[in-house]
């Protein structure tokens, strides 16, 4: 059982994709060799039923079947954040309830698409706080591209202050660079107790700029995660060009896997190039690439390969 999620959290805690079979059921199989696949990168930590994970596609049960076998092959060995978002709170404490006694270290939560006024969101989170009760970290999710919920820096400050088993910001508004930079001025004038911020901007795509803005690392996925884990150590080691070099060798399929709408299709079928997964197939509904996405894909895979020998 890997320890609970606390405010000193950092590095990179890759959201994972959820590997299904042709058919569409759940390929546990898979979903060992992808846990192994992470973990030989380099991830500190591991993020599942995120909005990549295709958690609304799954029932309850598959949902726990999931985590479990995430958590066993994991062992221990880094912690596992789960996705708890859900329309109504019954459903969120039974998942949180459950994963927790599995051995994960704390759970996710995003602002639900009907809370819109600053006091809506606030009313919301102190329910979440109910919810999930004294003992269980949280993580406060903002992402309003997928969300539609816009929270700006004052409320995040409110609902950090009145949650203290909130013990990190998954950070990915964009452009957030300006809110990710106040957050962090608010906590090291002493307004709020610091708290880890782990950025999830599509693949790392300002991971650079906002490491030195003060986040701790990078919560988000990407075919690649050895990129993220790279850059935020040459960024730890205080060598900011190599951090820069590295991401922009990776950056075109970065941007690339960042399209709207075939985004996981593209993740699911490098993994799939590289081994990772049996199959790249999206849970139904979801979309599937076309020959001329495939070329783009095997152009810019070449073209990375090219641009990181050249760095050596």
């Amino acid at each position: 059982m890997s320890k609970q999620l606390d405010r000193s959290a950092k590095g990179v805690y890759l959201i994972a994709v959820t590997p299904f079979t042709d058919s569409g059921a759940l390929d546990l199989a898979s979903t060992d060799r992808m846990v192994d696949f992470c973990l030989e990168k380099g991830v500190t930590g591991l993020t599942v039923l995120g909005i990549m994970g295709e958690a609304t596609k799954l029932t309850m049960e598959e949902s726990r079947t999931f985590v479990k076998q995430v958590l066993a092959r994991v062992a221990g060995r880094v912690p596992v954040v789960v996705g708890a978002s859900a329309p109504g709170f019954a459903p969120m404490r039974e998942l949180t309830q459950s994963v927790m006694e599995l051995g994960a270290a704390g759970v996710m939560v995003a602002p639900p698409a009907t809370v819109r006024t600053d006091d809506q969101i606030v009313a919301y989170f102190d329910m979440v706080n109910e919810t999930l009760g004294p003992d269980v970290p949280w993580v406060l999710q903002d992402h309003p591209v997928s969300t539609g919920v816009q929270m700006s820096t004052g409320v995040i400050l409110k609902i950090l202050k009145n949650s203290p088993t909130c013990v990190m910001l998954k950070h990915e508004d964009c452009p957030g660079l300006a809110k990710l930079s106040a957050i962090r001025a608010a906590s090291d004038r002493g307004e709020l107790q610091r708290i880890s911020i782990l950025t999830g901007n599509g693949g790392g795509l300002f991971l650079p700029e906002e490491l030195t803005r003060g986040a701790d690392g990078a919560m988000t996925g990407f075919a690649y995660p050895e990129m993220m884990v790279d850059v935020c150590a040459a960024h730890a080691a205080g060598d900011m060009e190599r951090a820069h070099d590295l991401f922009d060798a990776y950056l075109p399929l970065a941007r690339y896997e960042q399209q709207a709408g075939i985004g996981l299709a593209v993740r699911k079928h490098i993994l799939w190039q590289r081994g990772v997964i049996a199959s790249e197939a999206v849970r139904k509904p979801g979309p599937k690439l076309s020959a001329q996405d495939v070329a783009d894909i095997e152009r810019l895979t070449r073209r990375q390969a090219k641009r990181l020998a050249e760095l050596g």
